[in-house]
């Protein structure tokens, strides 16, 4: 009778040691978006979500919780980096009172998949492991230049007399084009242009239609300058803990995700398209203009960067430079 309870007890541990062990293989992993839940960045993302779920089952799930109403844009990367939350879908560009360096991925003149072949990648983690307390996990967004958009006309690469919304991707060559700029959170940017509060405003080629920016802009300037970077990022304590299965899964659906980045091409011909069906003029230079244009934007975007981390610039200068 004891030899028979003995083993049926032996049985039992058994099986909730194994229940125990499937379910130590899978983890869920909390994603916040840094984005609005009904912009372009988000809609591309959810499929992606939906595909590592129904294919992850036992080894990784994502919980999306929400966009900047869960926690606000700019307070992200801090959440990452502490732990409140284990992945985000955001731009450096957000999280520079993390780590100033956050902001250097703009000036990528390369595409994500030569930067994993060149070394570029593998410098990005270190920098972002080491200050940041994060893992670069994969970047989702590229080809996606940025452009003034304004209200007042203008001949030449002068902003002088206007008030531009900025964040920091572009405030130091703003203010070298003789800008006044403000810095406010997208969601209000709208009401300012309403208002008067700003002439206009910096954003990439592509999104302007997801805060209907466009019924209250005039003219794009081109050339575009830097490419947007919409990147996702992971607490690396969490990454760390992941197991060999997990991550190696992961890996693999990141690198799926990055194989699609060829639909921002695409993109930004449409919304350019777009742009000019809804009014918006563009504002264009002789061709000369337009390369030094172009060539100050990144002079002065590698100066601030030098200011800011002299060794990290130089570093990244070199693989991220064509």
């Amino acid at each position: 009778m004891k030899r028979r309870l003995l083993t049926q007890a032996t049985a039992l541990v058994l099986a909730l040691g194994a229940s125990s062990a499937a379910l130590a293989q899978e983890v869920t992993l909390r994603l916040i978006s840094g984005f609005a839940e009904n912009g372009i960045y988000v809609q591309r993302l959810q499929p992606w979500i939906n595909k590592v779920n129904a294919e992850g089952k036992g080894v990784l799930q994502i919980n999306f919780i929400g966009g900047p109403r869960a926690i606000p844009s700019f307070e992200l990367g801090n959440a990452v980096k502490t732990g409140v939350v284990d992945m985000a879908l955001n731009t450096g560009a957000f999280y520079t009172n993390v780590m100033p360096e956050a902001d250097f991925l703009k000036l990528t003149q390369i595409p994500v998949a030569e930067q994993r072949k060149n070394g570029a990648f593998d410098a990005i983690n270190k920098v972002w492991n080491e200050k940041g307390n994060m893992q670069y996990l994969a970047r989702m967004v590229e080809n996606q230049p940025f452009h003034i958009y304004t209200n007042k006309k203008v001949d030449k690469p002068d902003l002088a007399g206007q008030k531009i919304r900025i964040t920091p991707v572009y405030r130091d060559f703003f203010q070298a084009l003789n800008a006044s700029v403000i810095t406010t959170p997208p969601g209000e940017v709208y009401t300012a242009l309403e208002r008067g509060v700003v002439d206009g405003y910096g954003w990439p080629i592509g999104g302007i239609f997801d805060f209907n920016w466009h019924e209250k802009t005039k003219f794009r300037i081109d050339p575009g300058f830097y490419d947007a970077e919409v990147s996702l990022i992971m607490n690396l304590p969490v990454y760390k803990k992941l197991t060999d299965a997990q991550r190696n899964y992961l890996q693999k659906q990141l690198l799926a995700l990055e194989a699609e980045n060829t639909f921002w091409a695409r993109y930004g011909a449409e919304e350019i398209a777009r742009q000019t069906k809804a009014g918006i003029q563009t504002i264009t230079f002789d061709a000369a203009t337009s390369k030094a244009f172009r060539d100050k934007a990144y002079d002065i975007g590698w100066a601030g960067a030098t200011k800011q981390s002299p060794e990290v610039a130089a570093r990244f200068k070199a693989l991220f430079s064509k």
